[in-house]
């Protein structure tokens, strides 16, 4: 199984517009951070893990020729904007892209994106398939999705399982339950917004308190916006299995 980090930013991204903090100027590639998204290969699917508004730069600079399918923790911008730029692999590969989401998401996806829901097949739009699904596990084709509801600030949203990989951006609150399906991953991918802590996001001593009740073998964290300070001091100082990941990240899974 291969996981591809496409992005590792909070929803301004890195560096923010206007900002001349020491982070945005960093001249380090590793603090240029587009919005959080991974793409997994595994079962010899492509299957990626939010559009948001970099999804089309996310796509050119990893050469992705094809995905198989989307998976989507919620609606917000951040993590759904570029849902329009699939339609290059409608054109491709001549077939409709299925996308799986909770209720809620969908129903923001036609409101966010009309013209691909209304029924009017207008020449060129993005072609989906919905798939609806829920806290419970699912399948594409034989891959095994295990679903992860945790709370972001109030909504509801969903992080993903599959086979050893975790991936958990955009959450404040999970519950025992949900992380009993954490428990035992090689790679957990975990949301760490900043240092100071924040209404709807860990910070990063919350991320680090569960990812040392969890035990993976490797930990890296994502979401993270330019207050968390320059990646490799933050580096320096965590422990040597939980690092700050980056874009264009590339981690190899057994099986």
């Amino acid at each position: 199984m291969k996981i591809t980090i496409l992005g590792t930013g909070t929803s301004q991204g890195v560096p923010v517009i206007a900002c001349d903090c020491e982070v945005c100027l960093s001249s380090n590639p590793k603090d240029n951070r587009l919005r959080s998204s991974v793409m997994i290969e595994v079962d010899n699917l492509n299957i990626v893990i939010d559009t948001g508004p970099d999804f089309r730069q996310q796509m050119l600079k990893e050469r992705v020729q094809k995905i198989d399918s989307i998976l989507f923790t919620h609606h917000h911008k951040d993590h759904v904007a570029g849902m329009d730029d699939i339609r290059a692999f409608n054109h491709k590969w001549k077939t409709d892209i299925p996308i799986y989401c909770n209720q809620v998401t969908s129903d923001a996806l036609k409101l966010e994106f009309p013209y691909i829901f209304s029924g009017f097949n207008y020449p060129g739009i993005p072609k989906v398939s919905v798939n609806i699904i829920n806290n419970k596990p699912f399948n594409i084709q034989k891959t095994i999705i295990k679903p992860i509801e945790v709370l972001h600030y109030k909504l509801p949203v969903l992080g993903f399982r599959i086979k050893n990989f975790v991936y958990l951006t955009d959450v404040s609150k999970i519950s025992e339950t949900e992380k009993e399906k954490m428990k035992g991953a090689d790679l957990i991918i975990l949301d760490a917004l900043r240092k100071k802590t924040h209404m709807s996001h860990f910070n990063l001593d919350q991320a680090l308190a569960l990812l040392e009740e969890l035990k993976p073998k490797q930990a890296l964290l994502t979401h993270i916006s330019h207050y968390m300070g320059l990646h490799d001091s933050v580096n320096d100082d965590l422990p040597s299995h939980i690092n700050l990941a980056y874009d264009g990240q590339v981690v190899i899974l057994n099986e």
